[in-house]
Parts: C-alpha cells; structure tokens; sequence
C-alpha cells in the first residue's frame, strides 16, 4: 500500500499554519474515512500499521497535529487556546477530506483528547469514536525524565540513548526521528510542548466527553501510566454510548503493545457502528 503525505494551509488570527496528513490508502477515494490523532511526541506515521490491518475497507488518514511530524510549529494558539486549535485543524481537514460527512476518528493519548473534544463540539462530523488509553480527568502529570539533548551528533548516538532511557526505542518515538542540519533529532520539540500544549492538558474534560454523542470505544492498557481503572470505569458511567475493552498486557501504547489485537478491536467497533 502506497501512502502518500498531503499539506494543507490555514489562515487564522495568529497567521498561516501548514498541516500535514499521511493517506494510507490514496486509491480509495471514496471510502470511508478513519481519521487517526496520535499522542503527544507521536506522528501521523505512528497509524502505518493499523492503516494495514484495515486495509480495503477504510480508509486510514493519519494528521501530524500542530508541533508535530510535518506540521507546523506556531508560537501561538488561535483564540480559545490550544485546545481548539487542534479541533480547528482536525475540522479543516475532515472540511478538505469529506466536505459535510460524519467519519470515524480515532485518537491516542493527547489525540484521544482531541478526538473527544473534535466530537463533543462537532458531532454531525463524528460518526463513531475510538479513544485509546486516555483520561477525561487529567489532573496529575506524566513521570518526570531526564531533558534530552536537543540534537545529537549521529544516528548511532541517538539511538544509544534512547536505548538507556526509560522510553526506549518506542516506535512512537522512531517515526519522528529526523536528520536536522546540526544534527539528529527528533520532529518535534519538548520545548514547544512547554510552551504551547502544556498548559492546556490537563484538567477536567469530562463535560465534553459526556457531550459525545456517537458510539465510542475506550481501549485502556492494563499496565498504563496515563490512566487508571477507576478512571476508565468513571468515564463509561458519564458516557452512555460507551463500550470499554481492557488489553491487560498493554501498556499506554496499545497499538505497538498488542497491534494485532488492537486492530482487530478497532475493525469490529466500526463495522458494528456502521450498521448500527
């Protein structure tokens, strides 16, 4: 399956922002439209698996969201903050995509958070939702790390240290990993995260993940960081169109933990709401 990688322009109060979007299945057109958010450090690339397993039926689309993969780094998030910033650029890509029709969407982690807000505002434009491994409270913070190098002087040296780090050589991390001028590094930037996402992910979302009105799945890892049991259990008591599924050997990454299952959780999901 040939991908091929699109950009798109938005003109906002604060300036020009370029996106970027994978198509994993260009030749079909017409299909119905998965669109993939992945986490936080992640990018549009981290979906080339699942986009596989889905193939003929969907059409998997995967968006490097703002500071990330090959989109664009603003200094500033339109008016409403960060938040709908990355509601806005989702929409202006499902506007491009499929102009007035409801698609699935699918989001890990930070884009799980986005998923739900995408559908809670849009739910004309939201046929069915999947959230992987993500909270709708969101009061704590991830484990603190040692900072990494901005840059480091060869592949070989980077990928020692990420070898030595508490993440590893996560694929997650490994699609964003890019050769910069001074050096390797990755597509993304912590320090724009700082600055730009930071301050508005954490918090209580669960107005807007009680607002979701399509049918949603909510995988959770059994051996995740990001959120816990009690949490999950609280979010299907606020959401009555909710189905929970438990990977107990996943971590937060489910699709790189248990891909195969992952996978096959996603396809039933969405053709049981297709035909619902």
């Amino acid at each position: 399956m040939a991908s091929q990688r699109h950009f798109l322009e938005r003109y906002t109060a604060d300036g020009r922002v370029k996106l970027s979007y994978v198509d994993f299945n260009p030749d079909r057109k017409q299909g119905e439209i998965l669109l993939c958010l992945h986490g936080r450090s992640g990018s549009a690339r981290n979906f080339a698996g699942l986009a596989k397993a889905l193939a003929p039926d969907w059409r998997v689309i995967g968006l490097d969201q703002r500071g990330h993969g090959w989109s664009d780094q603003p200094e500033a998030a339109q008016a409403g903050g960060i938040r709908n910033a990355f509601v806005a650029d989702a929409m202006a890509l499902l506007d491009q995509l499929a102009p007035g029709r409801p698609v699935a969407v699918l989001g890990h982690s930070m884009g799980g958070i986005n998923a739900y807000h995408l559908a809670a505002k849009h739910p004309a434009r939201v046929k069915a939702l999947i959230v992987e491994d993500i909270g709708a409270r969101l009061l704590g913070q991830a484990p603190a790390i040692e900072p990494w190098p901005l840059r480091w002087d060869s592949l070989a040296e980077m990928i020692a240290f990420m070898q030595a780090s508490p993440f590893g050589l996560a694929p997650l991390l490994l699609d964003s990993i890019v050769e910069h001028e001074d050096g390797w590094g990755f597509r993304f930037e912590d320090t724009w995260y700082e600055r730009q996402i930071r301050p508005g992910l954490h918090g209580d979302f669960s107005a807007a993940w009680a607002a979701v009105a399509c049918p949603v799945l909510l995988l959770h890892g059994g051996k995740s960081w990001a959120v816990s049991a009690d949490e999950i259990a609280r979010m299907a008591a606020l959401n009555p169109h909710c189905q929970v599924l438990r990977f107990p050997e996943a971590g937060h990454i489910i699709h790189d933990d248990a891909p195969a299952q992952f996978a096959q959780a996603v396809r039933d999901f969405l053709l049981a709401s297709s035909g619902a």
